[in-house]
């Protein structure tokens, strides 16, 4: 376990974000370069992104930019952590942006589903659960980074139409 002094010697600045058009999109525009809750953050950019998205597109056109933006993550993530020296660093957070993006998509716009969403995401792509886990260990690459968090989004939309199918 790093400590925090540490943590932040290890942690991509601003400009090596800058550096690269893959570092400024693997690292969330930025958000990623926070040293505590990185995910989190990156989870929380998805907010903004989706309802702009929603502005301007319906359903399908949201669920075609997020299939870009996935595969956009795979060379992005995989290029970046190539060059931080770490196939998953910490602060690329792309991979929690377009998994969450998805499950936007399906979540109702209430507050109250939208903040269940946020934390059975936050859950699961922090604990890992089986297969989520398998595939964090055993895939590598920027396709690695991206995929696991697809699965913990769709864990978390299976959570959220069990909870909609018995609590309305």
């Amino acid at each position: 376990m790093t400590t925090l002094a540490e943590r932040e010697r290890l942690w991509p600045s601003w400009r090596f974000m800058l550096k690269h058009p893959a570092h400024f999109i693997a690292l969330g525009f930025g958000s990623g370069l926070s040293v505590i809750a990185p995910g989190t953050l990156g989870t929380l950019v998805a907010f903004p992104l989706h309802a702009g998205l929603e502005l301007q597109l319906d359903a399908t056109g949201e669920l075609a930019v997020i299939a870009l933006a996935f595969i956009a993550g795979v060379w992005a993530c995989g290029r970046t952590g190539r060059a931080l020296g770490a196939a998953d660093h910490g602060a690329m957070v792309w991979d929690e942006i377009v998994a969450f993006l998805l499950v936007l998509v399906f979540t109702p716009r209430e507050a109250a589903w939208q903040a269940g969403a946020f934390v059975l995401f936050r859950f699961f792509d922090i604990v890992k659960p089986s297969p989520i886990r398998y595939y964090d260990r055993t895939l590598k690459g920027g396709f690695g980074v991206m995929f696991d968090d697809l699965i913990a989004a769709f864990y978390t939309l299976f959570v959220l139409a069990w909870a909609k199918h018995f609590f309305g």
